[in-house]
């Protein structure tokens, strides 16, 4: 189950990101977990960043697991960040995800990728080195083909 907590003023498809997440606990065997997802903006994301991980700059997702039973933690998203298309291009190409010029599908994919992406954090994947960053890409990547197929 996922609660959405926008704190910001743009919208997003919530049934979208719901039917995700419920996909996603229940391919990776966590189907009564619980996760929240909060969306933010640059300012708050920074303060957090910095906060939490002594970073003083903005980031596009964190993500803070739980100990509490069921629920597996928070994944935060900055809004911002993840409608920047050419910062996420690069990526993309590496992946072999080609979305076509429709911005609106590129900007929604790349939210629901760092959504992925936060997600599979709270399961304990890691990309601190670039082997993991590699292998999480690649997951994130395959879930979203799966999840299209599905949902």
């Amino acid at each position: 189950m996922l609660g959405i907590n926008n704190t910001t003023k743009q919208k997003i498809n919530t049934r979208q990101l719901h039917k995700l997440a419920e996909l996603f606990l229940k391919v990776y065997k966590k189907p009564s977990a619980l996760v929240s997802l909060a969306i933010v903006g640059p300012a708050r994301m920074r303060q957090l960043n910095k906060t939490y991980r002594n970073i003083d700059k903005t980031t596009d997702v964190l993500s803070f697991s739980s100990s509490v039973d069921k629920y597996l933690g928070e994944v935060i998203i900055n809004i911002n960040e993840s409608q920047k298309i050419s910062k996420y291009r690069e990526m993309l190409l590496e992946l072999g995800v080609d979305l076509g010029h429709n911005q609106t599908a590129t900007r929604n994919y790349i939210f629901n990728f760092l959504f992925v992406h936060g997600l599979l954090h709270l399961i304990g994947y890691n990309d601190e080195n670039e082997k993991d960053r590699l292998q999480m890409l690649g997951l994130g990547k395959k879930f979203l083909e799966k999840s299209e197929k599905m949902l």
